[in-house]
């Protein structure tokens, strides 16, 4: 399928993380004449293009960047780097291949939204792409691209902890408390941070900016769905012969997408399930998988969630209890502990699955399994409980036999 590169389009070129090959190959070519424009004429660009988040929730970007109307200043906009999703990785291709893609999009971001400063909370773990995405930041400061445009961008690596990519929890650490959800207000109204209002987008969102301020809105909006307009970074991983990241358009079919960029399943053997969007999103079936489009509707219609695009692929040979198991195991070390349903469901779901696994499990394990799951979902703070009781209940629901 014909489509642009939103965000991949230097990616084959060498040494394209330096700031000379970059601006060879078209950064920062039409900043000065993006920043002399009204920052709502930028806000309104992003809105018309179909613009979603892309670090797994999918609201729209422009209609949260409008959340900042009418507060006041100083605003801070925060970059969520903090890529812990087992299954996703594809926001750190666009740190080591191209960071100054990144770079851009924060000021013209910063413009939009009028923010003096920006914060790029990165993954602990993440040291090659800490020190990949400064030397990138240097080398901006340096040049004059970054301090002469009166924005400036602070880049702050975390501790490991998977709950700081959930955005409250980030702004929790990134002040200096422990990284942990707040209670959300039951209206739209953006983040805080310092007691201001900031905006909270993930890495490839803010890398789209560029191409959708320099291209127009209906030059993305011409790519994917109605719904789900613009290109994704598609991860594949797991049992398929070319495992990588991918950027294509939204809607196409998940089969073909398996079959022509993952080279199909390895050895020969049959596909038996596929996590769509990284380890947080309901298990599809390879029947249920036959007609599954990759969109944000498309994926709900199959019974599971876009999310990141990080899909996790298993051929006929895997395990689904074993496969249960690896993942209640991460989220049982990974819960923050602040949410009792949570911090003691996922310890006991845990516990049970690896049971079962080892072939010795208690007599009322499935039906404890279950409660557990209805227990933990909309009882906690944020949404790593629902996350975990819709993993049980997918992978109870698509695949009784073998638990049972």
């Amino acid at each position: 399928m014909s489509h642009d590169l939103v965000v991949s389009a230097r990616f084959g070129i060498a040494n394209s993380h330096t700031l000379i090959v970059a601006q060879a190959h078209g950064a920062y070519t039409q900043l000065s004449t993006l920043l002399a424009q009204p920052p709502q004429s930028l806000v309104q660009t992003v809105i018309d293009s179909g613009l979603r988040g892309k670090g797994g929730g999918g609201a729209p970007t422009g209609a949260k960047w409008q959340l900042l109307e009418g507060q006041a200043k100083p605003r801070y906009l925060v970059v969520n780097a903090d890529e812990s999703e087992p299954g996703t990785f594809k926001d750190r291709h666009i740190i080591e291949h191209d960071p100054h893609l990144l770079i851009e999009g924060i000021l013209l971001s910063c413009h939009a939204l009028e923010a003096k400063a920006a914060y790029i909370y990165m993954r602990g773990e993440y040291r090659f792409w800490h020190d990949r995405l400064q030397s990138a930041l240097d080398e901006a400061y340096g040049a004059g691209i970054l301090g002469a445009h009166s924005c400036d961008i602070t880049l702050h690596r975390g501790a490991g902890a998977y709950i700081c990519g959930e955005k409250s929890a980030l702004l929790e650490s990134l002040e200096g408390y422990r990284g942990q959800p707040r209670l959300k207000p039951h209206r739209p109204e953006p983040e805080w941070l310092w007691g201001r209002a900031t905006i909270v987008n993930n890495v490839e969102t803010i890398a789209s900016i560029p191409y959708i301020l320099y291209k127009g809105a209906q030059a993305y909006r011409a790519m994917g769905t109605k719904e789900s307009a613009g290109t994704l970074l598609f991860g594949l991983s797991g049992h398929v012969n070319r495992p990588g990241v991918y950027e294509l358009p939204f809607g196409m079919p998940l089969l073909e997408v398996i079959e022509t960029y993952g080279g199909g399943i390895r050895d020969g053997r049959a596909l038996k399930a596929v996590i769509p969007g990284g380890a947080s999103t309901p298990v599809l079936t390879a029947e249920q998988a036959k007609n599954a489009t990759l969109s944000y509707e498309g994926m709900k219609l199959a019974g599971s969630a876009l999310g990141t695009g990080g899909m996790i692929i298993m051929d006929e040979s895997t395990s689904m209890v074993d496969a249960l198991d690896n993942l209640l195991a991460f989220y049982r070390h990974e819960s923050c502990g602040q949410c009792t349903p949570c911090r003691e469901g996922t310890h006991w779901a845990s516990s049970i699955v690896h049971d079962i696994a080892r072939r010795q499990p208690r007599s009322d394990a499935l039906p404890t399994l279950k409660n557990i799951a209805r227990t933990i979902n909309g009882q906690t703070i944020c949404v790593f409980g629902p996350a975990v009781a819709d993993v049980i209940n997918g992978f109870l629901r698509n695949f009784p036999q073998e638990f049972a």
